[in-house]
């Protein structure tokens, strides 16, 4: 089939829309949103209000649906992914820290380079090769000066390669760890089995790019999934093993790690305001449990606020 589909103004847009069904309380409001957001960006946040027309290959909205449930479904999902990210930003600094302590303390501060230490050598030769790009390529401080003074040995020490490492290198770096000794040094800072936060550190990877590339958040679909962790028990008593492909069980985790790497943070207390605060943004479509609120996790002390 050939792509034939009409480009079209914005009063084009908005006048396809009213002629669907959608309610229009505000044309400038509308007008704005569709300028610097897109129609096809905000198509995916009325999506819900969809409804089969009479024409095949067209739809209709719901009665009463209007641009600004669309938007109210924007602006909560732009919430939660800068929420999300705050939650792995910390992980993920916490994860690079607890790495090279490890394998400095254990092996040197070069030690991490030595193949012998890695499972798959394919593996290991992928990701050496994807640090030093991210060596050359790094203007900062630390990397310049290593360079400058230090040809021996010719990369910098783990604690520094660490901070250039992006989560998804951190992760393949930490999985290919040949002894599980290693890798449980690291888990059991987080109170998890090595497998398990192998696992989490993949999934997390995928959902922060999800993030990093403004992607639609709330009720998405995941194809990258994380193993259900059966230890410890608050943390397997807050998961739904019925919603695998939802981004609850990622809150929840989030919200285990968050306790532990920052536990003075009131990130849980956050989520839940912002849930609170928009009664279009269904928690099921999220994944979340009926009785969510009622469980350990999520028992927040005080007022939720945003």
């Amino acid at each position: 089939m050939k792509f034939a589909k009409p480009s079209l103004s914005i009063a084009d847009q908005i006048a396809l829309l009213e002629r669907r069904g959608m309610g229009i309380p505000d044309r400038a409001r509308a007008e704005h949103y569709l300028q610097h957001v897109s129609y096809y960006r905000l198509r995916a946040y009325w999506l819900p209000f969809e409804q089969p027309a009479p024409l095949s290959g067209d739809h209709m909205f719901r009665a009463g649906t209007s641009i600004d449930d669309a938007i109210a479904l924007y602006v909560f999902d732009r919430q939660l992914r800068l929420l999300v990210m705050d939650a792995i930003e910390r992980v993920e600094v916490s994860l690079r820290g607890a790495w090279a302590y490890h394998l400095a303390t254990r092996y040197g501060s070069h030690g991490y380079l030595d193949a012998a230490l890695y499972d798959r050598a394919d593996r290991y030769a992928k990701a050496f090769a994807g640090l030093l790009e991210e060596i050359e390529r790094s203007t900062d401080t630390f990397i310049v000066h290593y360079k400058r003074k230090y040809g021996d040995p010719a990369q910098p020490p783990i604690w520094m390669t660490a901070e250039v490492m992006s989560l998804g290198q951190l992760s393949k770096w930490f999985s290919n760890l040949r002894l599980r000794h290693d890798r449980q040094a690291v888990a059991k800072l987080y109170g998890l089995d090595e497998k398990i936060l192998v696992s989490v550190a993949h999934h997390l990877t995928y959902v922060r790019n999800i993030c990093a590339h403004h992607g639609r958040l709330w009720n998405k679909q995941f194809t990258v999934t994380m193993t259900i962790p059966n230890s410890p028990g608050s943390l397997k008593l807050a998961m739904n093993t019925a919603a695998t492909r939802k981004l609850y069980n990622t809150l929840a985790v989030l919200g285990y790690l968050i306790g532990i790497v920052a536990p003075g943070t009131e990130w849980r207390k956050h989520l839940v305001g912002l849930i609170a605060s928009c009664p279009l943004a269904d928690p099921v479509s999220m994944g979340f449990p009926n009785n969510w609120k009622n469980l350990p996790a999520w028992k927040i002390a005080g007022p939720p606020s945003i």
